[in-house]
């Protein structure tokens, strides 16, 4: 006899209503005030960021004129302390206000065309010192500008006519350099703008000629005839807001008028002529 296998079947029920879940958006309030909060941590953390991509370039730049002043120590002494014709773009020539006739300059050839820039870079006398244009440049610098950097007028640069026969003022031999100590002469500038030739900074007059650079937080990086770099920021704000309108302008002499202005003039000038001449 065969034994049949019952199957059982088990159904479930089926509920006569079933679960309905309710997904609600956000409303146009929750949104303004998701952007709000989003808009506020930007106002709080940008502010931040820029600091500090400011202040790596500004480290950058430091570590350019430190590069440079090294260079230009180097050629003082495989020269037997002559220095470098700091009149870029003004190799052998011998003009009123400086003889560089038997001078290559230190970047041989300024211009605005890349190729032609870079090229007055490297058949400079600083060159073989370097080995890279970039070293030429301040990461803050325009778009297309090879160099940013200039020699003061006083370091074999431009015999302005105001310092003719004044005794160490303007140097051609880095011995020449007594009082002050080199430690408190300027040789390079991130100036930024250049300048046709070099920095200027008026003697005699309570002038400034060229700007105050004030790209690297209101102030710039400088290297002394020691060797040594350091970072200037400027004290006067009225000394801030005429180099921030004219950053891009051909220089206008002008003077200050706040005691803080006056000061960060006569730290430029003192430091380019290594005293004042009024």
């Amino acid at each position: 006899m065969k034994t049949s296998k019952a199957i059982i079947r088990s159904e479930m029920p089926v509920s006569s209503s079933r679960t309905v879940i309710s997904r609600r958006g956000f409303t146009l309030v929750e949104l303004l005030v998701v952007i709000a909060i989003i808009a506020l941590l930007m106002a709080i953390l940008m502010p931040a960021l820029n600091r500090a991509r400011e202040h790596g370039k500004r480290a950058a730049c430091f570590g350019n004129v430190r590069q440079l002043i090294l260079a230009w120590s180097i050629y003082a002494d495989e020269n037997a302390d002559r220095i470098v014709n700091g009149a870029a773009g003004y190799s052998f020539q011998n003009m009123s206000w400086g003889d560089h006739s038997k001078e290559l300059a230190w970047v041989d050839e300024l211009s605005t065309d890349w190729d032609t820039a870079i090229k007055g870079i490297m058949d400079g006398a600083l060159w073989s010192y370097t080995r890279d244009d970039n070293i030429y440049r301040c990461p803050t610098g325009r778009r297309g500008e090879a160099l940013t950097y200039s020699i003061m007028f006083s370091m074999n640069a431009v015999c302005h006519d105001e310092v003719k026969g004044v005794n160490g003022a303007h140097i051609k031999n880095r011995n020449e350099i007594h009082s002050p100590a080199p430690a408190l002469r300027l040789v390079f500038i991130d100036e930024g703008y250049m300048t046709p030739d070099a920095y200027a900074v008026y003697y005699r007059q309570e002038k400034w000629w060229d700007n105050a650079p004030v790209r690297h937080g209101d102030g710039t990086n400088v290297a002394f005839a020691d060797g040594h770099a350091d970072y200037w920021k400027w004290k006067a704000m009225e000394t801030i807001k005429y180099a921030r309108a004219h950053w891009d302008a051909s220089p206008t002499p002008w003077t200050p008028t706040t005691t803080e202005g006056k000061e960060d003039l006569h730290r430029m000038q003192r430091g380019c002529w290594g005293k004042l001449g009024y």
